[in-house]
Parts: C-alpha cells; structure tokens; sequence
C-alpha cells in the first residue's frame, strides 16, 4: 500500500498501514528513553563539572539533546503518524546524535594514548580526531540530505535513500576502521609493555575500567549504525523500517546503554587533574619532528 501525504491523513479517516513507519511510536517506550537521555546528560554535565572535562561533558550533552528532540518527534508521532514535524525532528535529531558521541570518544581515545604512552603509536595520535571527526561529519551530511529529500517525498525518493545509506555505509565504515587501528594501539602497547620499552604503570584497574566502559559503548554504536544501513536496505517500503521493535532494540537501547556506561566509565575517572598528571613521562619525552616512530 502506498504512503499517504503528510497533510492528506489522521488517526479517523485513514489506516495506520498508510503512514510511513506503519505503526504509532510506543508511547511509554520513547518517554522513557527521553527520561534517559535527559538523566543521562545532567550527569555528563555535573561530571565534566567536577572532573573538569567539559568538551567531552559538552559533546555528550549535544547528543543527549538531539536524542531528547527525536525522541519528542516520535510522540508527535504517536499523536499523528503523519505529523511532519515530527518526522523531521526524528529523523535529523536520532540520525546525528552518535555523530557528538562519537566524537567525544575520539577525542577521549587521543588522550587515553597521550596518558599511557603516544610512543606506541603507529602516527600522531592527534589524527585519531582530526581525521575521524571530519568523517563524521561528511557522513552526517549525507545522512541530513538523504532524510530531507526522503521527507519532500513522502519517503519515495529512492535518490534520498540511497544517499542516506552512503552516508551510514561511511559512517560504519568509518568506526571500523577506528575500532581496527585502536585495537592496533592496544596490540603495540602490550608488546611495548611486555619488552620493558614502556612501563605498564598508568593502567591501573580504575583505566582498564573506564577502558572497557568506552570499548563497549564504541561496540554498541557500531551496532546500531550497522542496523541502521539494514533498516534502510530496501528503502521506506521495506520491513525493517516498519518494525518498531527492532528499532528500538538497535537503535534506541544501544544508544542509551552507550550513553549510560559512558556516564558509569566517565572519562574523569582517570583523566581527573587532581587524581594524577595529565601528562605521562613519555608524552614529554616524545618528538614527532625529531624522532617519528614508524
């Protein structure tokens, strides 16, 4: 059956099976994942407060927001399944969130390798969120053109929803190969450790805690960008999309469980200037423009 205008149907005068999702958002469901999130980022700001880390805080914070947002545009939804607005604040909103949350996973993997030894990296760590977040950003784009012209549409745009999926194919692709070059870090840290070269010192179990916290947190974000490329496979008429709760499942929940263990592995648990230095021994020792590891 095809889709009906978004100015063309109500709740009493057309079928549910003739909006776009097929389905109302779960009412208690999405209220309980804005209460999350709003939790969530509360938290992220009295911690970035207290442990003073306020561009991870602030980057979390944003991402909580736009969730909060989507999250508002599908009890819009559930009001009036083809309300516009809502559609739009979902699909901009829940779309971009993991792109600030990524980002300040970027920046906290930098400074895990700064604290515990930038000599066992393969380049200067700094390219772990000079490079990323820029990627993040072009898949972010494409994301937002392909939902726009996916929303003029009425969802009939296969050009939107192609250019949609290029930009979560990037976006995954993107994570992987982060996930793929911080294992690599961690594979040369090791050795480095176990040769002597580098002292094993600064990963006390408080930073192998906050560690696991953040790989699992990347893992669950993988996730949920994975199923977003299926979700979208076979465009606005597929079953994917109309399954709510395999979206809430792989979207709504991995998202939420990143966002809370990020809160429960704060970064400040190690990066906290009145707990230790900020700067290892090897951060000062270390030249790039003299001695570059290859």
């Amino acid at each position: 059956m095809s889709t009906a205008g978004w100015s063309e149907c109500n709740l009493r005068e057309c079928s549910i099976e003739q909006s776009l999702f097929q389905y109302r958002p779960n009412l208690a469901a999405n209220s309980i994942f804005i209460t999350l999130f709003g939790i969530s980022g509360v938290i992220h700001i009295a911690q970035g407060l207290w442990y003073k880390q306020r561009t991870f805080a602030i980057l979390m914070l944003l991402g909580c927001i736009c969730e909060m947002i989507g999250y508002g545009g599908r009890i819009i939804m559930y009001k009036d399944p083809w309300d516009f607005n809502g559609f739009i604040m979902q699909i901009v909103c829940i779309t971009m969130a993991p792109v600030f949350m990524t980002a300040a996973i970027y920046v906290t993997l930098y400074r895990s390798i700064l604290q515990l030894s930038p000599s066992s990296a393969s380049f200067k760590p700094a390219l772990y969120y000079q490079i990323f977040i820029p990627c993040d950003i072009i898949s972010l784009v494409l994301q937002a053109v392909g939902g726009a012209m996916s929303s003029e549409s009425d969802g009939s745009s296969k050009a939107g929803v192609n250019i949609g999926l290029a930009g979560l194919a990037f976006q995954v692709f993107t994570l992987l190969v982060f996930i793929v070059l911080a294992v690599q870090y961690g594979f040369r840290y090791w050795k480095d450790c176990k040769s002597g070269r580098v002292k094993s010192s600064g990963l006390d179990g408080r930073f192998k805690f906050f560690l696991i916290c953040l790989s699992v947190s990347v893992v669950l974000i993988f996730i949920r960008c994975a199923y977003r490329i299926y979700e979208l496979s076979d465009g606005y008429s597929g079953s994917a999309l109309h399954d709510q709760g395999l979206f809430i499942a792989l979207e709504s929940v991995m998202i939420t469980a990143a966002t809370l263990l990020l809160n429960i592995g704060h970064p400040g648990l190690v990066f906290d200037p009145r707990r230790k230095p900020a700067i290892s021994a090897d951060e000062r020792a270390y030249s790039y423009s003299s001695d570059e590891r290859k």
